[in-house]
């Protein structure tokens, strides 16, 4: 084999998490297609390239099977490290047996990297040994102080933004990966771990349309630029659970000592079933007991995440995002504000979206009707959600 292709898909994506459901982000959704599929068949499409080794998170092999098709020139999935220098590593000696000229390592969150940047790189490797794509940097440079003051304007003359795929003479750059390894600094890309080692790496022209998808808004802005339109859907929920001997409730994930408990087959948690419904709601799936039937022993006693995660999974498989979560729960006791942001945090770590996408809130019924008479708590939800439009 001349040229192998290494591409990194072992992060966890948390900046891109905001409406993102549980999974990493190089398995969302767009276009019907995943993130690291695309990147994929982008460079086991091309010519010159013989094979594709992809390095993927400690367990997520069988999800990537379910991906990507196997294919001749795809090599079998390798676990990744604790950070995209481990994983980078890990790619190079899953394919030292085959003893490449060169390598292209690649990020799966750039799906839409292109033939012609691709032969650059490869091209580039015609003369120096290590050759990566840039882009100018055009946007005035500031450097700011520990309180957010400029503290001077930087010459940005010279000075450019790195981009995958980084190429290289495959015995150098495995070389210098090992023995990177050995000493404690976290190198950002592989052309600082060639710098490092001494070997030259020259730059070839980048491509705009070759962005890392790092923010929700790169989603967007992806989706826009295959012409995917979206839509926005609003689901509602409601639950109610009676009192019950205890000594502790558990609201929005949330456990808060009280002198009753909460009935109910699972951990009986009013917030977040009524926020699972209305996420459930919004694609129109039906609602909790559907998914999780009363019935069923398994789900005795169970945490209401399980059935929240689940739901936000469900968003997350159609390509969508949620946008806002909010629940109110109705109760005369216990009281909520001193729990508010605690629940808020936890709902934001169950749907992996920004704390500022979710809200709690509290009333009372004034004495008035079941809970007005402390006889059990209720809660609604409202979901709003971001889904591929029908058709796109």
């Amino acid at each position: 084999m001349t040229t192998i292709a290494v591409i990194v898909a072992g992060g966890t994506g948390t900046r891109a998490s905001v409406g993102d459901g549980p999974e990493p982000k190089q398995f969302r959704l767009i276009g019907g297609r995943s993130v690291v599929a695309r990147a994929v068949a982008a460079l086991l499409d091309h010519p010159r390239v013989d094979a594709v080794q992809v390095v993927v998170r400690e367990g997520w092999q069988d999800r990537l099977a379910t991906e990507i098709s196997d294919r001749d020139g795809l090599l079998p999935a390798v676990p990744g490290g604790a950070t995209r220098q481990a994983s980078v590593r890990a790619g190079l000696e899953a394919i030292a047996g085959h003893a490449p000229d060169r390598v292209l390592i690649h990020d799966a969150a750039r799906p839409f990297v292109s033939s012609a940047v691709i032969d650059r790189v490869l091209d580039g490797l015609d003369g120096p040994p290590g050759a990566i794509p840039a882009l100018p940097v055009a946007d005035t440079l500031k450097r700011a102080e520990s309180k957010g003051t400029i503290s001077a304007t930087v010459d940005r003359d010279g000075l450019f933004a790195a981009q995958t795929p980084q190429g290289f003479r495959f015995p150098e750059i495995l070389k210098a990966h090992r023995r990177a390894a050995t000493i404690d600094r976290d190198f950002t890309d592989d052309a600082a771990i060639a710098e490092w080692a001494g070997i030259p790496v020259t730059l070839v022209a980048g491509d705009p349309a070759n962005r890392k998808l790092t923010t929700p808004e790169d989603f967007a802005m992806a989706e826009a630029l295959l012409g995917i339109a979206r839509e926005t859907r609003v689901g509602t929920g409601y639950d109610v659970h009676r009192f019950a001997e205890g000594d502790f409730v558990t609201l929005c994930g949330i456990e808060i000592a009280h002198d009753r408990g909460l009935l109910g087959h699972s951990d009986a948690d009013v917030g977040l079933h009524a926020l699972t419904d209305a996420i459930l709601g919004a694609i129109a799936d039906g609602d909790i007991g559907n998914h999780f039937p009363p019935s069923d022993p398994q789900w005795k006693a169970a945490a209401s995440d399980i059935f929240l995660s689940h739901a936000a999974g469900l968003i997350a498989a159609r390509g969508g995002t949620i946008v806002h979560a909010d629940v109110t729960l109705i109760c005369e006791t216990p009281k909520i504000g001193p729990h508010r942001d605690a629940m808020r945090a936890r709902i934001a770590d169950i749907l992996a979206i920004a704390i500022e996408r979710v809200s709690v809130k509290a009333t009372t019924s004034e004495g008035l009707g079941f809970t007005g008479r402390r006889e059990g708590i209720a809660a609604q939800a409202v979901a709003t959600v971001s889904l591929p439009a029908e058709g796109t």
